[in-house]
């Protein structure tokens, strides 16, 4: 199979995780940057990092890099790409991108510079005037920074964040990415009771409960690259049988608990759409005040923050009252996410670690108390 270079852009504080995502699929030259994360392979490694890839938004092809400090230098460099080894003669191209610290400061132009350059290119190629656009869609994206210029094409469709099961969320919902992150930083491995007092509808139980299963968030929904005639699809059927085998068995005490009953009757159908119902509990109860479902374990949590879902003062009083609470909870790790800058001040203790990250693009700290 022919050999690429992909890239996974991802939420700014996610780049090592990702990372080591695509490591442990083993994944060839692995190359971490400011929210994305370029990596090697052929189609299969393709169609196995969307399929399994928990922490990432989309799986790329890079087509190319160039300067381009002008309308010119754009359209050649997009002409250039031999964009016809993927896109048939009837496919759709539409054309995507973003530009910062540029020259060409106007998006809307260079995205109509980079479509015509690709229907120059590939109207040659195919001896057409005109192009049907009427077949499977190829993603076109660009980003231009410091005057380069890269252009990708899109395998994933739908961002990789959307599984499929959260057809509704309650206010402020977490990106499925963020989620599987905190449980990724939590290390829960589905030995220990996970609990999430503040579960909302139901994100990081059910991406805890993935993780225990070690169940592929994308096995059950489709990708951009699934309709393209150059992907077989053998691969695409090879990567999820493999992904099926990777399963584990076994049962596991996860808990989610939330005051709103509402936002409890959303995460109950998320959780059985997304196939995890059997695995996880779900109560009615005030964090504040419910007592400890065990001795011991690791609770993982988005509480609500004043600029997102409560006045902040609010909000801080429920962190206070939280940790009072959790005073004497020795035996649990923490994993809190907030964007409150003086969280561990009303928390009433200091972390033991820290660690920055972005709920899309509000800065948040998760706080760990071990």
């Amino acid at each position: 199979m022919e050999r690429l270079t992909m890239a996974v852009p991802c939420l700014f504080g996610l780049e090592g995780l990702v990372g080591d995502e695509l490591r442990r699929m083993q994944m060839e030259n692995v190359r971490v940057e400011d929210r994305r994360v370029f990596f090697e392979g052929d189609f299969e490694a393709m169609a196995r990092a969307n399929v399994r890839l928990r922490m990432g938004e989309r799986v790329m092809i890079l087509l190319a890099r160039f300067p381009a400090e002008s309308f010119e230098a754009l359209y050649q460099g997009v002409k250039a790409i031999p964009l016809e080894r993927f896109i048939p003669k009837d496919g759709a191209f539409p054309v995507k991108g973003y530009s910062l610290d540029s020259k060409l400061h106007s998006v809307p132009d260079c995205q109509a510079i980079a479509k015509k350059a690709a229907v120059d290119r590939l109207g040659a190629k195919y001896g057409l005037t005109w192009l049907p656009e009427t077949g499977a869609t190829y993603q076109l994206r660009f980003s231009i920074m410091k005057d380069i210029c890269e252009v990708f094409l899109d395998t994933s469709g739908v961002s990789l964040h959307k599984r499929g099961y959260r057809a509704v969320g309650n206010e402020a919902p977490l990106h499925e990415t963020m989620a599987a992150a905190l449980v990724n930083l939590s290390r829960y491995r589905g030995r220990d009771f996970f609990w999430d007092p503040f579960c909302g509808s139901g994100t990081i139980v059910i991406e805890a409960a993935l993780a225990a299963l070690n169940r592929a968030p994308g096995l059950n929904r489709t990708f951009g690259a699934q309709s393209w005639a150059s992907v077989p699809q053998e691969v695409w059927e090879q990567v999820r049988s493999e992904a099926k085998d990777l399963e584990y068995r076994g049962e596991y005490r996860i808990l989610g608990t939330d005051i709103d009953p509402a936002s409890l009757s959303i995460a109950i159908a998320n959780a059985k759409k997304a196939g995890v119902s059997n695995y996880i509990e779900f109560r009615e109860a005030d964090a504040t005040k419910v007592s400890l479902p065990c001795d011991s374990g690791v609770i993982v949590c988005n509480p609500p923050y004043g600029e997102r879902m409560l006045e902040q003062r609010s909000a801080q009083q429920l962190v206070r009252a939280f940790g009072k609470h959790l005073k004497f909870a020795d035996g649990w790790k923490k994993y809190i996410i907030s964007s409150e800058p003086e969280f561990e001040h009303f928390f009433g203790r200091q972390a033991n670690k820290k660690r920055k990250l972005y709920n899309g693009r509000l800065q948040c700290n998760v706080y760990m108390y071990f």
